[in-house]
């Protein structure tokens, strides 16, 4: 039997199960009466917004979510292909393609570099820095030539180092690979996201740093998590959990986990996977070392914030929103890559939950930014915003919205 037909008897089952009618239960959901009457006979399918809805307000532990048809994933994230070794790149090589970054640092190319490596090391990390704050301002497709340059450039500088300085050098070009992994993802490009990250593992090893490769199974777990692959997510943030590595590490991987159980409406496992991420991220003091940060930077309490994303995948918008509201106020101004990923994820659980005006203003102002921040992970969010309010076509507020939706997701759709 198809997942349509039997979707639809269970929902029914469930529905009357709790004593409430079709008219009780259209309104707690939000949802159209007689289209809820369709998905119940089987002549509608259920959208996956739907069946999470369902599921968190029946109780179904993810069953329904599981029955519903769910779309194909945007992007093929299976490949990885190995990203040519930076270690071995020549430092003639190198160094020709980052001269102009270079130059910056008043570097003269002729001279000997056997040492370079401990003065630039300084510069560098400034420079790093500095890429990562632009990144929150700035189109990743502008920014990935700088980033996939200024990583070959450190990694060769790594070549000629003296063995005692050549260490912090291979981390920070392990970083910079890491943030390059993240902005081909921003990009959409999920294979080089794949690439840079194992790239950046095998920096991180050979820097004698065994802890950071396991960041590079986090990092994975996003792909995977933006393709809709939830037992790949979940399988890979639990690697990343041994109690040997730091507790930044492991509290980030918690928090991934628990994005990958709520997917399928695991709530459980969802709510127990952040009390564990939250934990270990208030026991680290990874913001007071001298090291670049690993992960946001920009989020004050990441558990909380990743807490009111998952409650929208469980079905619980209302919730959602509240904590999202909360936490979007605590963002930095400047921080617009941020402000836009959850900022949409904030307007669809508004729109969710039947606050469609007040989703539409939210939305207005993120949209208006998106030019500048493009990205290939919040389109996601924004696809699912359009068809959210596309069930309220005769709200002005969403008609005078969707020339604006539609110019954001037009280049996403080419």
């Amino acid at each position: 039997m198809s997942t349509t037909l039997r979707f639809g008897p269970e929902l029914r089952r469930l529905r009357q199960a709790t004593g409430l009618t079709l008219t009780e239960f259209s309104v707690a959901l939000n949802y159209d009466k007689g289209y809820l009457s369709k998905v119940e006979r089987g002549e509608r399918s259920a959208s996956p917004e739907l069946a999470r809805r369902c599921d968190a307000f029946l109780g179904a532990n993810g069953e329904l979510q599981r029955m519903a048809v769910r779309p194909e994933s945007d992007s093929d994230t299976t490949e990885a292909p190995a990203a040519p070794s930076l270690c071995r790149v020549g430092r003639r090589a190198v160094l020709a393609a980052g001269t102009g970054s270079l130059i910056d640092f008043g570097l003269k190319l002729g001279g000997q570099a056997s040492s370079a490596a401990d003065p630039l090391l300084p510069s560098f990390r400034a420079q790093f820095d500095q890429l990562r704050k632009l990144g929150q301002s700035t189109a990743p497709k502008v920014l990935l030539p700088l980033l996939e340059t200024q990583t070959r450039t450190v990694a060769g500088l790594a070549d000629d180092a003296p063995s005692a300085s050549r260490a912090p050098v291979l981390l920070l070009a392990s970083r910079f690979a890491e943030y390059t992994g993240w902005m081909a993802q921003e990009a959409g490009d999920s294979s080089a996201a794949l690439g840079w990250t194992g790239e950046a593992a095998e920096l991180a090893r050979a820097g004698g740093d065994p802890h950071l490769g396991s960041y590079a199974l986090v990092r994975r777990a996003l792909v995977t998590l933006y393709g809709g692959d939830a037992d790949g997510t979940v399988a890979l943030a639990r690697r990343a959990q041994n109690d040997v590595l730091p507790p930044r590490i492991r509290g980030l991987a918690a928090q991934r986990e628990a994005q990958g159980h709520a997917l399928v409406g695991d709530e459980r496992e969802c709510l127990r996977s952040l009390d564990r991420a939250r934990d270990l991220l208030d026991s680290d003091n990874a913001l007071s070392s001298a090291d670049p940060v690993i992960g946001t930077t920009h989020v004050s309490d990441p558990a909380a914030m990743t807490t009111g994303w998952c409650l929208h995948d469980l079905g619980r918008p209302k919730a959602a929103a509240e904590v999202l509201d909360r936490e979007c106020r605590r963002l930095p101004p400047h921080a617009l890559r941020t402000h836009a990923r959850y900022g949409f994820r904030r307007s669809l659980a508004h729109a969710a939950s039947g606050e469609v005006e007040h989703a539409c203003t939210i939305a207005g102002e993120l949209l208006g930014m998106m030019p500048a921040v493009p990205s290939a992970t919040v389109n996601r969010d924004v696809r699912r915003l359009a068809r959210e309010l596309s069930r309220f076509r005769s709200s002005r507020a969403v008609r005078d919205l969707q020339p604006a939706l539609a110019r954001v997701l037009a280049p996403a759709q080419d």
